[in-house]
């Protein structure tokens, strides 16, 4: 019997966005590794060669757009899982973040997520079944850090979408819940990190008391969790997975 046939997601398809690199990528590898069907979706391209790609449809994307998003859920009718990854992490305060970065991290880190799960949704809503998860982050309505108004902004908000969408279709046999990661250790964070010289690498090591960095394959373990029946009594949850950032 192979794995595809015995695995927490078999049957299940997956759409998964932001997932070129990072946590998106670790998600999609894991979903496929469940045996679920995986269509994983970022604005850069990925090649079709790398070993992950096995048994995943590689698409790019831009979730921002919403009529690219119909397009999308028209072509996959049967998606009963969606995997919202996509993000963006400008730094400065308030006082530094200029209205068009904000509007722009909004579009990104927010109406993303409302793009992919109004046009991914109806489909759940026919099927009486379907399970959203939408990464948030432990900075946000759980904790503020330096310099990260606009993201901090913008995950709290993700938190509020997860259990408004989760209330209004509790009865109706859609799940939708969050994780929130402390630091993980992405390609995104490494470009930070070079932007900010090696000092910047022991101030986000500061921040985690348990000494090291969160992996991606982590967070992607507890969204395998949520997409799988195992989390059926699951809705309007925030799952923080930060090392005790948050403590």
């Amino acid at each position: 019997m192979s794995s595809a046939t015995v695995g927490k997601l078999a049957g299940k398809t997956a759409f998964v966005t932001g997932a070129a690199q990072g946590i998106g990528r670790s998600i999609a590898a894991a979903f496929a590794r469940e045996g679920a069907t995986v269509v994983a979706a970022d604005l850069q391209p990925v090649a079709p060669d790398q070993p992950v790609s096995q048994g995943i449809e590689w698409l790019q994307l831009d979730v921002t757009d919403p009529n690219a998003m119909r397009q999308i859920a028209d072509q996959h009718r049967d998606i009963g899982v969606l995997v919202n990854c996509v993000g963006i992490v400008p730094a400065g305060s308030v006082l530094d973040t200029s209205p068009a970065v904000l509007s722009k991290t909004f579009d990104v880190n927010v109406m993303s997520m409302f793009n992919t799960i109004s046009a991914l949704l109806p489909s759940m809503l026919a099927a009486k079944e379907g399970s959203i998860v939408n990464i948030a982050s432990v900075v946000s309505s759980t904790k503020a850090v330096v310099n990260r108004f606009a993201y901090a902004t913008t995950k709290a908000a993700v938190i509020g979408l997860t259990k408004s969408v989760a209330r209004d279709f509790i009865d109706r046999g859609v799940r939708c819940n969050s994780i929130s990661p402390g630091t993980v250790m992405t390609p995104s964070l490494q470009e930070r990190i070079a932007q900010q010289g090696d000092s910047a690498l022991d101030a986000f090591l500061a921040r985690q008391p348990m000494g090291r960095f969160g992996r991606s394959e982590e967070i992607a373990e507890i969204a395998v969790m949520l997409a799988s029946d195992a989390a059926k009594f699951m809705t309007g949850s925030d799952i923080i997975v930060d090392g005790g950032m948050s403590l």
